[in-house]
């Protein structure tokens, strides 16, 4: 017990150092090297080499493409390694790192649990009320949910649907730049229902205040 104590502070102050020394993440970059081959690293006889821009340069051994890419100021990365032979690619090995990172957060981003929210109309929905629903569903398309757009209709609503269909009309008409119409509108029963998705490469929504749209 009293070994392990004495220890403790030591191995503290040992992470600590290597913390301050930027050790950790030279660590983290070793790990990411382990999973991703370059330069001297590439075992293979044979490799495909591709340029920055992909054009094919060829079948070569190793040592012939780490000359090419040294001689461009870059490196070779192994970008296919079950390929037959490997592929490899001339390019700078930084940012083919922050690509690849780029990537996968992009991935981790899209699959992070994204909903199906329903944000409900009437034809006779007052302004106020319907510029609050439209920011909303502006929200949550910036946010990544698809949005089901619905229009319920009561009683006599039913013998004039063209009311619900020009609101409908309006509202796809303006969140036009923020989602794109899955399915289009069609009624189910008495609602008037369209499906919409969010835009790809549109950066979260940021709705205009309602009184900021009427001092406009």
């Amino acid at each position: 017990m009293l070994l392990i104590q004495a220890r403790a502070p030591a191995r503290r102050v040992a992470l600590g150092a290597l913390n301050w020394l930027g050790g950790i993440i030279a660590e983290r970059n070793f790990r990411q090297a382990d999973r991703t081959r370059v330069n001297e690293r590439i075992r293979a006889r044979e490799i495909r080499v591709i340029d920055e821009e992909g054009g094919q340069l060829g079948v070569m051994q190793p040592f012939e493409a780490i000359k090419m890419a040294r001689e461009r100021g870059l490196d070779l990365v192994e970008i296919s390694p079950t390929a037959d032979p490997p592929v490899c690619k001339i390019t700078d090995y930084g940012k083919f790192l922050y690509q690849q990172n780029k990537k996968a957060h992009e991935q981790r981003k899209s699959s992070r649990g994204s909903q199906l929210k329903e944000v409900k109309f009437r034809p006779a929905t007052a302004e106020h009320d319907y510029q609050v629903r439209k920011n909303q569903i502006i929200r949550f398309l910036g946010e990544g949910h698809k949005v089901r757009a619905m229009i319920f209709h009561r009683g006599r609503e039913m013998a004039h649907q063209e009311v619900g269909r020009a609101k409908m009309t309006r509202l796809l008409g303006e969140i036009g730049d923020y989602g794109q119409i899955e399915t289009m509108p069609r009624m189910e029963g008495n609602v008037l229902v369209a499906l919409l998705a969010p835009k790809k490469g549109v950066p979260v929504a940021k709705p205009v205040p309602q009184a900021v749209q009427q001092a406009q």
